[in-house]
């Protein structure tokens, strides 16, 4: 019997887009509180963390997303817990964005978070248990102040947040399709983690954001990992369906 809710010994978590600002605090994480993690993220990016494998995906390539899992599960079992942090955007002004632009941000945003969460899940079903971690973002709740982006800044881009206000809603959809089945479905809504680099070269632009949030800062990356690591643990097994901000107070006004 575990000691505690918290304690992911024994458990194995795959964390798509792993090796990023988030996603390697993430990994971290769940590796000392004893998880078995597999860190999926582009060719050449990796976590070098204990008891933590690696491997390439691009996941907006569909049919090479289900070819993955297959193989993984064929080599390594079927998960306990999935958690998907990848996004699309092409960063333009709204006035330049073309239709093939949008389609392209939102199928990396969507379809590719479907068609991951879907193959692994329907792996789990059968077992009757599982935790499917997605994410949105501050921005598929609210719109960008664009006071905060000054030139030659632009905008947080629309194709992100509208791709993030969907993983929402399919978060949604998918807890109540596989609910009856022992699955639990959650997302979290990161406010603002801006990157090192952008932290140590516009701090004008952190301090904007800061100014912004009700606690008065900007996040730092184990804040995240430490919701995802509750969401993939039993301490949140009665927990599904729900979109978790993690932001400071961001989307409260």
């Amino acid at each position: 019997m575990k000691t505690s809710p918290f304690d992911l010994s024994g458990r194995q978590c795959w964390v798509i887009g792993g090796a990023g600002h988030l996603g390697a605090a993430s990994v971290g994480l769940l590796a000392q509180l004893g998880a078995s993690v597999l860190c999926v993220d582009l060719p050449g990016r990796t976590c070098a963390l204990p008891k933590v494998d690696n491997a390439p995906l691009d996941a907006n390539d569909s049919k090479a997303c289900e070819a993955f899992v297959a193989a993984e599960i064929g080599r390594r079992g079927v998960p306990d817990a999935l958690v998907i942090m990848t996004y699309g955007a092409c960063g333009k002004r709204l006035e330049d964005l073309t239709a093939e632009d949008f389609d392209r941000a939102n199928h990396a945003n969507l379809t590719a978070t479907l068609v991951l969460a879907r193959a692994v899940a329907e792996a789990m079903a059968p077992r009757g248990s599982g935790s499917v971690v997605l994410f949105s973002s501050m921005y598929g709740s609210v719109s960008p102040d664009p006071r905060i982006y000054e030139a030659p800044m632009n905008p947080n881009p629309l194709e992100y947040g509208v791709g993030k206000a969907g993983v929402q809603q399919l978060t949604r959809y998918l807890a109540v399709h596989y609910g009856p089945r022992g699955l639990r479905f959650n997302a979290i809504s990161p406010g603002p983690f801006p990157n090192p680099a952008i932290q140590e070269g516009d701090p004008e632009f952190v301090r904007r954001l800061s100014a912004r949030v009700p606690l008065g800062r900007i996040g730092h990356p184990h804040e995240v990992a430490s919701v995802v690591a509750f969401l993939c643990s039993d301490a949140s097994s009665y927990i599904s369906g729900q979109n978790l901000p993690v932001d400071g107070g961001w989307t409260v006004w």
